[in-house]
């Protein structure tokens, strides 16, 4: 199921359970294509992403970007939108797209580099290196991030020497037509999963659509390089899913130098888009993949003896 669908219909106040934050609204551009946002809203677009273009930043907001013509506009308005006291840098890394993304990045004039080579651990690692701030912090092309994102996600870095690197929670927007139940119940046993991962394979809860770090730490640590490289979708049971994952090995090299922080503050939790969820066969099935996985790994979250 594509990206685009989930965003242009008009169906996305008939939800259960939850609803989606007022903050997000402005920044869906219902039933809008890149070219079909009007002069006025382009404008005010690039005027917001101006002023995330520090020439001496604290902080990078880094996003990898494969295919996404239709989407990374959305994403850059939330982040753009942020209230932050911290000098800030937007980056994105295109990462060798055949569509018309860098046509989009050139013109809403976000700062940008080509990764030739395919795979999110490639593109990240771009962004690492070409990040200028003190802080680092990752982002995806699908997902919106609330109005104190940045604020929050640094903070308990800021305030406390120990801490290397930082994740906040997500929930999923619904797919055009359906409501949240299924969605928020799969948050919720997420959530429960990554209580009893944080105490013995914490590593495991870094997830790159919403996580961040000491940028120093980051890249003397051995950054984001990794020996099997994933696609972006990486759906599981196919013949090029991926079990090793560069978000995961950042955290395994943080805690080298310092602990990880969950952040529980809602203004650290991202709305995303569940095609991954898709790519896996739907909501119901990537549910019992995830559990079927996951629940043989329980002994070893709790105990922190690896079965192997």
């Amino acid at each position: 199921m594509n990206l685009k669908e989930y965003f242009y219909g008009k169906n996305f106040s008939q939800m259960n359970m939850l609803s989606l934050p007022a903050w997000i609204r402005p920044h869906l551009f219902r039933n809008k294509k890149f070219d079909d946002l009007t002069p006025a809203e382009l404008d005010e677009l690039k005027e917001r992403i101006s002023h995330f273009k520090e020439e001496q930043p604290e902080v990078s907001v880094v996003i990898p970007a494969w295919n996404e013509e239709n989407n990374i506009y959305r994403a850059l308005s939330s982040i753009s939108a942020n209230k932050t006291k911290y000098k800030v840098e937007i980056v994105v890394i295109n990462n060798n797209s055949t569509d018309r993304t860098q046509e989009v990045l050139d013109t809403i004039g976000v700062r940008n580099y080509l990764q030739p080579i395919q795979g999110t651990p490639h593109a990240r690692q771009l962004g690492l290196e070409k990040a200028r701030g003190k802080y680092h912090l990752c982002a995806d092309s699908d997902t919106f991030y609330p109005p104190t994102w940045i604020d929050t996600m640094v903070a308990p870095m800021k305030n406390d020497e120990t801490i290397k690197g930082v994740y906040g929670r997500y929930s999923f927007i619904p797919p055009e037509g359906q409501g949240r139940f299924g969605l928020w119940f799969y948050e919720k046993i997420s959530g429960i999963l990554i209580r009893i991962r944080k105490r013995k394979r914490e590593f495991m809860n870094f997830l790159g659509f919403n996580m961040g770090f000491v940028t120093e730490t980051g890249r003397t640590t051995g950054g984001f390089k990794v020996s099997q490289v994933r696609k972006f979708d990486n759906a599981a049971g196919s013949e090029y899913f991926v079990d090793e994952a560069e978000d995961g090995t950042m955290a395994v090299n943080l805690q080298k130098k310092g602990r990880l922080k969950l952040v529980t503050n809602n203004g650290a939790r991202v709305f995303t888009s569940p095609r991954r969820l898709m790519y896996d066969g739907g909501i119901w099935k990537a549910f019992k993949n995830r559990i079927k996985g996951q629940g043989s790994f329980l002994p070893e979250y709790i105990s922190g003896k690896s079965k192997k």
